[in-house]
């Protein structure tokens, strides 16, 4: 599917000034890893336009604005396979870099209970502005990245790293780990199994979540639609909430991926 802001957004001005940064945080671009690793929901950013979508700066620091640890673990984790490593610097209040642009969860009025007083009057012209300078820029990166490579014959398997919460709606998650997929389970399924044999992790199978077109994007659109091997991985956020948890799990990662790629 090609991605295109909607017409009554390209006279708009753009939604970010000049000196804010770009949708898109790469590192490694020439990584000489076959993996990718992309990062969805990995900061708590919000152009200065939105004025922090009216929420004081606690709220910004919650899960419901990033995924706690999941840049921290990608950045190690790239350093150690020298993959390459795209990140999406804004919020996912500001726009859901990982779902459809037609889903009623691409800009959200109400968190985990929290609500959203930036979004509430949101009409189709700042919708699609925030699609076309924040959600556009940061899949055709990855597209570029990946067809760049396809050039080059380098071969490519995608990780898109996220994490969740030990709690929700009153009810502790058992899972430490979620590897999540839709049409194609391959990589998923070896990690999960990989994972469970390195000190009797528990991993949840598309747990805490399914995956599929209707709540994802980013797998669907980058990963299967190329036919590239791939895993959404969900990390539970407290066991990566320090430095030492970052590092022990970007380890672990770096020395059981590796071998995966073999087996398919």
């Amino acid at each position: 599917m090609a991605l295109s802001a909607h017409s009554d957004s390209q006279s708009s001005p753009s939604l970010l000034a000049d000196d804010e940064p770009s949708p898109v945080w790469a590192l490694r671009a020439s990584g000489t890893s076959p993996y990718v690793l992309l990062v969805d929901h990995a900061s708590c950013g919000v152009p200065r336009r939105l004025a922090d979508l009216d929420l004081p700066a606690p709220e910004l620091r919650r899960h419901i604005a990033l995924d706690l640890g999941a840049a921290e673990v990608a950045l190690r984790l790239s350093a150690l396979l020298d993959a390459a490593l795209l990140m999406q610097r804004y919020s996912r209040l500001v726009i859901d870099c990982n779902r459809p642009l037609d889903s009623d969860q691409s800009i959200v009025t109400v968190s985990d209970g929290t609500v959203i007083p930036g979004n509430a009057s949101v009409n189709s012209t700042d919708t699609a502005r925030r699609a076309r300078d924040i959600f556009e820029p940061y899949h055709a990166a990855i597209a570029a990245l990946l067809d760049g490579r396809a050039r080059q014959g380098t071969p490519s398997a995608l990780v898109a790293i996220h994490s969740f919460t030990p709690i929700w709606d009153g009810r502790r998650r058992p899972w430490q780990v979620g590897v999540l997929y839709n049409r194609d389970p391959r990589l998923a399924t070896a990690l999960g199994r990989a994972l469970e044999a390195d000190g009797g992790l528990v991993v949840g199978y598309n747990e805490p979540y399914d995956l599929s077109d209707q709540t994802d994007w980013t797998i669907p659109e980058h990963g299967e639609r190329r036919g590239l091997p791939h895993v959404e991985l969900e990390i539970r956020q407290d066991l990566i909430a320090d430095s030492a948890g970052q590092q022990q799990w970007a380890v672990r990662l770096a020395r059981l991926l590796p071998p995966l790629l073999a087996s398919l």
